[in-house]
């Protein structure tokens, strides 16, 4: 009797749920196919079936990645609580400080992939810098939304200090966030136009 394609998506869904929890938490890297096979409880035939190869269930993951902690968490939060760019742009370090106070913070998914592929035109290191790009066309969007001159060269700047509170976050520095909100309010205030620089306090 053959596979209904009910019984495949929830085979290929059981497998990228699994995968994402432990790509997440461990690294792509650390985490193989017997382990993903074992926590989700499909064949591995069947895994390969669904997805070809480790790094087509990886790249499956940045997407998922992206849609659930680019898009739906810290997009949505960054636009629930502020109503102005600027103040979008400073929440993202309030979100980013609750969430390095968090017992399983994880870090970026995209940087500790791309970093640990040395080939610059490997696809999963590709699809790492893509989905990173993803992030600093958001922050470009809201750079020119609040009258930023050079929103992109901003936005690369913005993102240098995600990046940075990311790892010193990585390193146990609990005031990360908050050092990276208080660098983003200087370029802030260096990048726009008096009337509408972001309070200093």
């Amino acid at each position: 009797m053959g596979t209904s394609p009910a019984d495949r998506l929830s085979a290929r869904e059981r497998i990228l749920e699994t995968a994402y929890d432990l790509f997440s938490r461990h690294g792509t890297h650390a985490v193989g196919v017997d382990a993903i096979v074992a926590d989700s409880g499909v064949a591995k035939m069947s895994l390969y079936r669904n997805f070809g190869s480790k790094d087509e269930l990886i790249l499956a993951f940045l997407r998922r990645r992206e849609e659930l902690w680019t898009k739906d968490w810290l997009q949505g939060e960054v636009m629930r609580r502020a109503d102005d760019p600027a103040g979008r742009l400073l929440a993202i370090f309030d979100i980013f400080g609750e969430w390095f106070a968090r017992d399983d913070y994880e870090g970026c998914s995209f940087v500790n992939v791309m970093l640990g592929i040395g080939d610059l035109h490997h696809p999963v290191r590709r699809a790492s810098v893509e989905h990173l790009a993803t992030i600093r066309e958001f922050l470009s969007g809201l750079a020119h939304e609040a009258g930023v001159e050079e929103p992109d060269g901003f936005a690369r700047q913005w993102h240098i200090l995600m990046k940075g509170s990311l790892v010193a976050a990585a390193e146990g520095d609990v005031q990360a966030a908050a050092r990276a909100q208080e660098l983003g309010r200087l370029l802030l205030s260096a990048a726009l136009p008096a009337p509408v620089r972001p309070a200093t306090s």
